[in-house]
């Protein structure tokens, strides 16, 4: 009867089936100022089969330091109202070096609703564990995150990791880092938005591909930006610009389009 109405649309849209997966393709880019560009190119499906049970299953093509690798992982995520959600996968890789040849991962996600008002309306925390195993060295991480739900649609996020590395003929050792990111909406409606994050990383390394042997400590600033195109489909891009020790850089980013069906 008024086609003009907001609160009529939204009504309508709410009775559309929702979409059980979610077909994404990305690709993302590392220009660092010591070494050839890095590039990888990604494209996942994440199934939600009911209320209670999430497949999902990735595969990931590199380019780094003059060779090629691929890799392809899957995962399974058990939900329950009252515990939250189990995630446990792995995946395999035709490494050639420079990427891990297997890796096995868990997480576990739990939410707990605050209130409809005040500063905080709900917190997320996440703990995870990611076995990486390379032809060279065998890594841990453990990782704590904790997601504060906002008013208005405002999140902040906290992260720390810890990664235990293991070279041939050496000892163990670990090293933390962390990451701070706050996200804000720009833009809300029934079928377009979008929305916008900053984030702030800091950590050191002893271990990851051809462009990172040997120690380093880095700081990372950077952001992004999510396009709700339609109600089913959106388009996400990020840039961040790394700091490293020995006057080193890396500018990376990347876009990925998603579509929901």
């Amino acid at each position: 009867m008024d086609s003009g109405s907001q609160e009529a649309r939204s009504g309508l849209l709410s009775l559309d089936a929702l979409p059980k997966h979610e077909l994404r393709f990305g690709a993302d880019n590392d220009l660092l100022s010591f070494a050839n560009a890095n590039r990888n190119q990604r494209v996942s499906l994440v199934s939600r089969w009911t209320p209670h049970w999430t497949t999902s299953v990735a595969g990931s093509f590199y380019q780094r330091g003059g060779t090629n690798a691929a890799n392809f992982a899957g995962s399974v995520t058990s939900t329950r109202p009252r515990w939250g959600a189990l995630t446990v996968g792995g995946g395999s890789a035709r490494d050639n070096g420079v990427v891990p040849q297997t890796e096995a991962f868990f997480e576990f996600d739990h939410g707990l609703r605050v209130g409809e008002t005040g500063w905080v309306r709900g917190i997320e925390l996440v703990y995870g564990q990611h076995w990486y195993w390379y032809s060279t060295a065998r890594i841990l991480t453990l990782s704590e995150t904790a997601m504060v739900y906002l008013p208005r649609q405002w999140t902040w996020s906290l992260r720390l990791t810890e990664a235990r590395s293991h070279f041939s003929n050496t000892s163990v050792d670990w090293k933390p880092s962390g990451l701070t990111r706050l996200g804000f909406p720009f833009v809300k409606g029934v079928k377009h938005s979008l929305s916008g994050n900053v984030f702030y990383a800091v950590g050191t390394e002893d271990f990851a591909q051809l462009d990172q042997i040997g120690s380093f400590a880095s700081q990372t600033y950077g952001g992004g930006l999510r396009f709700q195109v339609t109600a089913h489909q959106d388009v996400t891009g990020y840039a961040a610009f790394q700091q490293r020790t020995q006057d080193r850089r890396d500018i990376g980013f990347g876009f990925s389009y998603g579509i929901r069906f």
